[in-house]
């Protein structure tokens, strides 16, 4: 059952003051040389105190506000709640940007209601920019956001964070039959990118190897700007995994084609 308006408002200041919090760790240690750790795996995979304090931070703020909500971060243990909700966090989405300087990582907010994710944010607060989105609607500030169209990959501006997160030579051949395809590719961008499509400026994202809280977040904004937002099969997305959002559901369909083939 969906969530009525006014609870899905609650939550939604909640996630401004998750939000808030969130960035009360994270920008102090921007830019300032902090020290980076490596979690290990097939490739370096940095976490920062800033992560690790800005999950925190937000942790400790859902369990004094709704305890029977669960919590599913990324640098942190997943907490089951009593309740269907679901806090879904990732607390700088970006960090090797983070570490590098650039402004392109983002604080990642969503809120599952035990069958998709019904509210997300991504606040940048190094450049103030904070994007909210729900199943309906999707803001930048105050102001609206609305998907570009653009029907065809040939007039498309298409961004990936970067190849190698292509884990296999299919993947990565997949990958080329669109990127070949389209009119601009652009590396780099992590959320920002996701972002990007919901405010027109770019066109489609094409990703893998996302995690539940890399994506879900960036569902409602892409969607709630009118975009669409699924696996390369044309399935949810919500469990992270292969991704394609698009501004326009014409590109989109020529994008899993592409894929398919």
């Amino acid at each position: 059952m969906p969530l009525p308006a006014e609870r899905l408002n609650e939550y939604l200041d909640f996630a401004h003051r998750l939000a808030d919090a969130a960035a009360a760790q994270s920008l102090p240690l921007f830019r300032t040389h902090a020290e980076v750790q490596d979690k290990g795996g097939r490739r370096f995979d940095p976490v920062t105190a800033a992560d690790q304090a800005a999950e925190t931070a937000m942790r400790e703020l859902i369990a004094a506000t709704y305890p029977d909500h669960g919590i599913h971060g990324e640098e942190h243990e997943r907490i089951e709640g009593t309740s269907p909700l679901t806090w879904v966090l990732d607390p700088i989405d970006g960090t090797r940007a983070f570490i590098t300087g650039l402004p392109l990582w983002g604080t990642l907010i969503a809120l599952n209601d035990g069958d998709r994710p019904v509210l997300g944010v991504m606040d940048q607060p190094f450049t103030g920019e904070r994007f909210v989105g729900t199943c309906d609607a999707a803001w930048l500030g105050r102001t609206p956001l609305r998907t570009r169209p653009c029907a065809s990959l040939a007039d498309a501006k298409l961004m990936c964070t970067t190849p190698e997160m292509f884990g296999d030579e299919p993947e990565r051949k997949a990958f080329r039959c669109v990127a070949d395809r389209a009119r601009l590719l652009r590396y780099g961008g992590d959320c920002y990118a996701y972002c990007m499509v919901a405010a027109g400026h770019v066109d489609a994202v094409v990703e893998a190897g996302l995690q539940p809280y890399d994506v879900q977040a960036l569902i409602p904004i892409v969607e709630g700007a009118g975009g669409i937002i699924t696996s390369w099969t044309g399935d949810d997305p919500q469990h992270g995994g292969r991704v394609v959002a698009c501004g326009d559901r014409r590109l989109h369909a020529e994008i899993l084609a592409a894929l398919a083939e």
